[in-house]
């Protein structure tokens, strides 16, 4: 059975496509189902083998022009034993599949893995076959199926091309997609770091200050218990300005009411202009409040001063405090409050944050941020 498997492949290659019908067809010794009924709900898959025949279309019209019977007459089965063997793949069970991972894709693989030179090799080399029978049917084309004959000669090229460069091309578009992952990602990690730093680090800063007072402590922990459950039932991020506001000016005035009745401290606020907010907007806002609360916490300050100028082109928000200042060069990097809440934060959005402090002399923190909608 075998050895008339093996010379039907060799003469036309319907071999191979009976031997994958049968192992579609044929359940497994001891199972009700066969893989051909699994793979008929395996919709991908099915796409999958759908994407081949654009492909086995071409070669048959390129055999076709160039008079090569045989090519024509071998490339259907392995055509559609190819699609048939994606099925298999995909919808065996677990038993043929350990099978299948661990003994036969290992064996197919053997030579390549010990002489991974040579793969590429047998592939620029086929690249350049194709290629110069391409050229070559470009050179002699001729008489009345000259038009034709082009086509198949340009395919060929094309194709000659694709079987070189193909490989190099698939690599980098997946490192290029790797990398936009990565940057995703980093940037999500770094939001989420933003946004615990702004409401539960906080929070629990403010409830070792009131560690003498039950009612704020409580307080505190049910306002804190309130955003966390906002933020993972509804979507809605804590330590923002969310939808409290829709203009500038009542984000900022969002702002000093929550900065005055958790921190105790007097916010004076002044407010030149107003627009509609953006999301590059509510992250200027985020940011504000960041550095508001750090003002309020950590200077000393009895009051805080916030100025918002609203121009054509650009938002501008200084914070301001009198308390004991610091030095910006003695702060780690990787202090949430100033490299993620603040600076990080407007950077995403394309503004830019700059803050100047000296010991004794107070904070000021100036951020930035275009309106997109006025640049558009």
């Amino acid at each position: 059975m075998r050895i008339a498997f093996a010379l039907m492949a060799l003469a036309s290659g319907v071999g191979i496509l009976i031997y994958a019908l049968a192992w579609l067809v044929l359940p497994l010794q001891g199972e009700d189902t066969s893989i051909l009924s699994r793979a008929l709900a395996d919709r991908r898959g099915i796409r999958v083998v759908i994407a081949i025949v654009p492909v086995f279309v071409m070669v048959e019209l390129v055999a076709g022009t160039l008079r090569m019977g045989f090519v024509a007459s071998f490339s259907w089965p392995v055509f559609l034993a190819a699609g048939a063997a994606v099925l298999i793949r995909r919808n065996a069970s677990e038993d043929e599949k350990v099978w299948i991972n661990g003994e036969l894709m290992p064996m197919l693989h053997t030579g390549a893995e010990r002489h991974p030179g040579w793969k590429l090799v047998g592939r620029v080399a086929a690249g350049l076959v194709i290629g110069i029978g391409g050229l070559s049917v470009l050179v002699a084309g001729h008489g009345g199926d000259g038009a034709l004959r082009s086509v198949g000669g340009a395919l060929l090229v094309i194709a000659a091309v694709v079987v070189i460069f193909g490989p190099w091309w698939l690599s980098l578009a997946r490192d290029l997609l790797s990398e936009r992952q990565a940057r995703a990602l980093a940037e999500e990690r770094a939001q989420m770091a933003a946004h615990v730093h702004d409401s539960v680090l906080q929070t629990l800063a403010l409830i070792q200050r009131s560690a003498t007072d039950p009612r704020q402590v409580v307080r505190l922990a049910r306002a804190q218990e309130r955003e966390l459950r906002s933020w993972l039932f509804e979507g809605r991020s804590p330590g923002t300005i969310g939808d409290d506001a829709a203009t500038v000016a009542e984000g900022i005035d969002v702002i000093q009411r929550q900065v005055e009745g958790d921190h105790g401290i007097a916010v004076q606020v002044v407010v030149v202009g107003d627009c509609p907010l953006t999301d590059g907007l509510r992250a200027l806002l985020d940011a504000s409040r960041e550095a508001t609360v750090n003002a309020a916490k950590w200077s000393g300050a009895t009051q805080v001063s916030v100025y918002a100028e609203i121009e054509p082109d650009v938002v501008t928000i200084f914070v301001r405090d009198r308390g004991r200042g610091f030095e910006p060069r003695d702060v780690p990097g990787d202090r949430q409050g100033i490299t993620h809440s603040i600076r990080g934060r407007v950077a995403r959005c394309g503004g830019s944050a700059a803050i100047r402090s000296a010991p004794g002399a107070g904070t000021e923190v100036e951020l930035s941020m275009p309106r997109r909608d006025r640049t558009a």
